[in-house]
């Protein structure tokens, strides 16, 4: 049996226009901008800056959100060309289906499965804690018991060790953001371009205050000297600053997950992406200079909150409150847009055959794949509530970098099958753009622990007995080739 049978690009244009699965167009290029940053700009912002310069780079942090920017600048390229010409839902999934075959695209679909919700799972938990403490600025406390999963605990003032039996706030946030997306796309968009207005709006607060608490002595060594040791400083440090920081610009891809929603793909898809990385790359470097003004670096080494460190050096006590603000507003668009893209990469596989029909199924009226929405919220939902954020760790980045070498490889392999082939939008110096986003990203999972593989390894081994065991026996490009 060949399980690298590859589906017809003309079969892979032409889905999605049945009534029966057909997905509303509603997202203009501003939208699909906006769904980027959402995603882009959350945690990474307000805690790998610091922790990057503290640890890694020094001031020339700076220097690190550039080259990150560059690395994921070539994967965004490649995603642009796959997206225009193939803008139907599933992101890497459709486009390995194109041109890797069946049983690449699967696992490529199952890890994106894994990468959107294990990522989700975890930006609840931060999400949850954030929450708490802005809560707790107001007088407001809820019992741990009900903030933290059975794993963790704490020692209360009285000397008292209690532990945590579920992580409320957390499910609950999967719930209202899993309910808004089953609402529609339109509404979800919506809400996603208030949040990032709103988080923009924090972040531009901190850059226009701290400019003005700015020690320019916190800029020497503007590259500290390297301390024998590799990626802890000089040249050796900004370059593993740059892989650290590489994960803070994970997002972009989810832009073409909503490929078959958008008015015009191809030209608002190549806007989407390369324009949310350009906005996100000016704000991380503008954000990363102003915070290593305020705070020298040194002192960032293990603060687990720089940003908060800062904000207490000024005399403003409503800033640290308006921040917590926006890190929570960012948060809560990293997860509606996460949650988007992994019901789409499911909604693309059931609608393939290679998982049950139901997933594939749009709401009469509301038009989503809403069961995708309530098996995720199910799934997503249990993660967040009962298993601690430790443990939640580097799954989401290695999952993100296996995705970006497919793409990377895809656009290679689509200009040799197919050169004929409209394309909207060309990636530029094929092949060198897309092996070099092959080689970078793969250092970037080179770089990730052997705990991280192991975790693939047995996720993508599941996957791969359901496919054996079921998948391969309902695909409709299989079935089809044997009636023909």
């Amino acid at each position: 049996m060949n399980f690298f049978i590859r589906k017809p690009m003309s079969q892979v244009t032409g889905e999605g226009d049945g009534e029966e699965h057909k997905l509303k167009r509603t997202l203009g290029a501003g939208s699909l901008v906006a769904l980027g940053i959402g995603a882009i700009i959350g945690a990474g912002l307000f805690s790998l800056t610091g922790i990057a310069a503290g640890e890694h780079a020094g001031p020339a942090v700076l220097l690190s959100f550039i080259i990150a920017a560059i690395g994921c600048a070539f994967a965004g390229m490649c995603y642009s060309e796959l997206a225009t010409m193939i803008p139907i839902a599933g992101s890497a999934y459709t486009y390995a289906y194109a041109t890797l075959g069946e049983l690449m695209a699967w696992i490529i679909g199952w890890d994106l499965v894994l990468e959107y919700a294990v990522g989700a799972a975890a930006v609840s938990v931060s999400w949850s804690r954030y929450v708490i403490s802005f809560l707790g600025d107001f007088g407001v406390h809820l019992p741990y018991q009900l903030v933290a999963c059975p794993f963790e605990s704490t020692q209360l003032p009285d000397g008292t060790v209690v532990s945590g039996i579920v992580n409320v706030p957390a499910i609950l946030i999967i719930v209202l953001l899993s309910a808004l997306l089953m609402r529609g796309i339109r509404e979800s968009t919506r809400v996603n371009e208030i949040i990032v207005v709103i988080k923009v709006l924090v972040v531009l607060v901190f850059i226009g205050v701290g400019l003005f608490f700015i020690k320019w002595s916190n800029f020497t060594p503007f590259i500290p000297p390297n301390t024998g040791v590799f990626g802890e400083f000089g040249f050796s440090g900004i370059m593993r600053a740059a892989g650290v920081i590489f994960f803070a610009y994970i997002g972009f891809d989810t832009v073409s997950t909503a490929a078959q929603e958008a008015k015009n793909p191809e030209r608002d898809i190549p806007i989407g992406v390369i324009g949310s990385l350009i906005v996100c790359t000016i704000l991380y470097v503008i954000f990363a200079f102003v915070l290593t003004g305020m705070v020298n670096y040194q002192e960032m080494r293990g603060d687990a909150a720089p940003v908060a460190t800062a904000i207490n050096l000024t005399p403003f006590p409503w800033l640290q409150k308006m921040i917590k603000l926006g890190i929570i507003a960012g948060f809560t668009s990293v997860m509606l847009v996460l949650l988007l893209g992994q019901s789409r990469v499911f909604y693309s596989m059931s609608r393939d055959g290679l998982l049950p029909k139901i997933f594939s199924d749009i709401h009469p009226r509301w038009h989503t794949p809403w069961r995708s929405n309530l098996l995720f919220m199910a799934f997503v939902g249990l993660f967040s509530g009962f298993v601690p954020i430790s443990k939640l760790g580097h799954m989401t980045s290695i999952g993100t970098l296996f995705a970006f070498i497919i793409v990377c490889a895809g656009v290679m392999i689509l200009r040799y099958t197919h050169p004929e082939w409209p394309r909207a939008y060309k990636t530029p110096f094929v092949p060198v753009v897309p092996i070099l986003g092959i080689i970078v990203c793969f250092a970037m999972m080179f770089s990730l622990g052997l705990e991280t593989w192991y975790r693939l390894f047995i996720w993508l081994a599941v996957g791969i007995i359901i496919y054996f065991d079921y998948s391969r026996f309902r695909s409709k490009l299989r079935l089809g080739m044997k009636k023909g």
